[in-house]
């Protein structure tokens, strides 16, 4: 039941997808990650560690009217709350790893001015194939969400403005070139039957990132099933994916070198607009 796919339309006002890959400012990726998307779909249907979650193929397009730097000042270390309110706890503080409050004393807590890479009103278009009884849990969540949902940060939230499935798609060779109408992530190559095959694009003029597609927790090497089992000694794994961000209206070239591997690519039209996910490289 692979071929059913469940579209996902949403609008965000703010963004923030952190590439933990910038360090003396905080990067957005253009578009959010898989691992993100995930994650917001773990809170819509309150399994926050299932599993299965992580086997959905999701191809990802969309993107943001403009992006902006905020200037932020983050505290550093561990943070809590005491009878005096918060305090926070980082070796760098001047009398050492000790509590300090965060606020109101002449000694508060370690902090570090950061630009912060920010997105504004953004359309995130999402498509999902896998499971299906995984999929109509997810439909059924979004439909009538029983929460605030987020993408990324807590306080970036999301508008669900469309959920529905889309039975059929069209399959079409492409032969030389592959017009996208919208930006979206495009592995920048499979492995198939032991072999890395590369992505056949020509104009090679579209960044590149490495984008996180699975995050999972792990106590002593087992992996945990409820946010309850996460302490201070947890362990996060992450996978990462190299993919090619294409942009606005932009044709993808291909090389007419590698005509060996034979390129296809589906086409879904929703209400005269059309998306077109090439095949194994469009799904993440």
């Amino acid at each position: 039941m692979l071929n059913r796919v469940l579209y996902i339309e949403l609008f965000q006002p703010f963004a923030q997808y952190r590439n933990p890959f910038t360090f003396y400012y905080a990067q957005t990726y253009p578009l959010p990650p898989k691992s993100t998307i995930i994650g917001m779909l773990q809170n819509a249907v309150g399994e926050y560690y299932k599993e299965d979650l992580w086997s959905l193929q999701v191809s990802i397009h969309g993107g943001f009217e403009s992006t902006f730097w905020n200037y932020q000042s983050l505290i550093k270390g561990e943070v809590s709350i005491s009878k005096i309110g918060l305090v926070n706890k980082h070796k760098r503080n001047p009398l050492g790893n000790s509590w300090h409050p965060v606020y109101h004393y002449n000694i508060t807590a370690q902090r570090t001015p950061v630009y912060q890479q920010e997105l504004f009103n953004g359309c995130i278009y999402i498509f999902l194939r896998g499971n299906k009884e995984l999929l109509e849990n997810i439909n059924d969540a979004l439909s009538k969400p029983k929460k605030t949902l987020y993408l990324g940060r807590s306080e970036d939230v999301v508008f669900i403005r469309r959920v529905e499935f889309l039975d059929k798609s069209d399959y079409k060779p492409a032969k030389k070139s592959i017009w996208l109408r919208y930006p979206m992530y495009i592995k920048r190559y499979i492995v198939r039957d032991g072999k890395r095959i590369e992505f056949p694009i020509k104009n090679q003029k579209y960044p590149v990132y490495s984008i996180p597609v699975t995050v999972k927790f792990y106590n002593n090497g087992t992996l945990i099933k409820h946010k309850a089992e996460i302490t201070k000694t947890t362990e996060r794994h992450v996978d990462f994916q190299p993919v090619i961000y294409t942009g606005f209206d932009y044709i993808i070239k291909l090389r007419n070198g590698d005509r060996k591997i034979e390129i296809k690519y589906e086409e879904f039209e929703i209400d005269g607009n059309k998306f077109k996910i090439p095949c194994e490289f469009g799904w993440l």
